[in-house]
């Protein structure tokens, strides 16, 4: 019994002396080390359950951890998918410093893998909801708010990432008849012509013919497409904040989660809802691999179950 309490005394020890690196040496944030702190004392009670001093910790050991936190087989509450990741990168850092101080002759958790967090579904918002989003971004037909429906006629209305559609210039855009379109550099400088719709040119147009001189007479001269207050190109921080206040002047549900995203999503899952094949919305988002693509068409498949129960006499018994 007395070796069992050394063994707590040291393992707890052990704990202190990191947390105390985190805090002096690393300069970690009272919440941060408070995280790691709670972490690592479900860590050492699993450990102590075992009757392990530090240098019996195997591979094993803490690979069979981490089913214990995702299943509180320990009697604790069990922990999602990300939750556990992150109580298994307070272990991976506290037998790291183990090792370096001398603690242990090797580090067990080099080979454990945390666990799969899953693919996250894109989120969309409804056709309807893009309409009041955007009816909203040009209410009052100011100069900002013409700049403010042409930047979010346009990330709809071609998918466009955020960081796409700040640094366009004049020259990327083609509005001539029948050819409307938009030159986008997405990552790796990857460059995509996109089609842009009737509504989205009908609002850009407006805004460079109304809006956009005003704007630059307050500038250097810019070939920026979108331009800010002072006549310089719109940041994404700037644009960001175009939406965010856009959705709550609308009035949508979770406004405060909208992003620029957002917008990206909703093009893709309304495309494949309307019919539109995977691989031309692949090229459209500029998406090296279908295997990305393929998640809005999960969440088509969502609506189409939900449409299908609700709607079909012998869905639900």
């Amino acid at each position: 019994m007395v070796a069992a309490d050394a063994r707590g005394d040291r393992l707890r020890r052990a704990v202190q002396g990191y947390l105390d690196h985190l805090t002096i040496e690393r300069g970690r944030s009272t919440n941060t080390v408070a995280a790691y702190r709670r972490d690592l004392d479900r860590y050492v009670a699993y450990l102590e359950s075992l009757d392990l001093a530090l240098e019996d910790v195997t591979t094993t050991v803490v690979e069979d951890y981490v089913t214990v936190v995702r299943t509180g087989s320990d009697g604790r509450s069990a922990l999602a998918a990300g939750s556990a990741a992150r109580s298994l990168a307070a272990v991976r850092g506290w037998h790291t410093f183990c090792v370096a101080e001398g603690l242990a002759p090797a580090n067990p958790t080099a080979g454990v893998r945390p666990p799969s967090q899953g693919k996250r579904l894109p989120k969309a918002i409804s056709t309807y909801d893009v309409e009041r989003l955007l009816a909203a971004a040009g209410a009052g037909d100011t100069v900002a708010s013409v700049r403010n429906r042409a930047l979010l006629e346009l990330l709809y209305s071609t998918g466009a990432r955020i960081s796409e559609a700040v640094t366009l210039d004049v020259d990327d855009l083609d509005l001539t008849p029948g050819l409307e379109s938009v030159r986008l550099f997405g990552k790796g400088s990857k460059e995509r012509v996109v089609p842009v719709g009737s509504f989205a040119v009908e609002a850009i147009q407006a805004y460079l013919v109304r809006a956009r001189p005003v704007l630059m007479a307050a500038g250097r001269g810019t070939p920026a497409v979108f331009l800010n207050t002072r006549g310089a190109r719109l940041s994404r921080q700037s644009a960001w904040q175009v939406l965010r206040t856009s959705a709550e002047t609308a009035g949508l549900d979770g406004a405060e989660h909208i992003s620029p995203h957002t917008l990206r999503h909703s093009f893709a899952t309304h495309l494949l809802s309307g019919g539109a094949d995977v691989r031309v919305v692949q090229e459209l988002l500029g998406h090296a691999s279908v295997t990305t693509t393929q998640l809005y068409t999960m969440v088509t498949a969502d609506s189409l179950r939900e449409v299908y129960v609700q709607s079909h006499p012998r869905a639900l018994a």
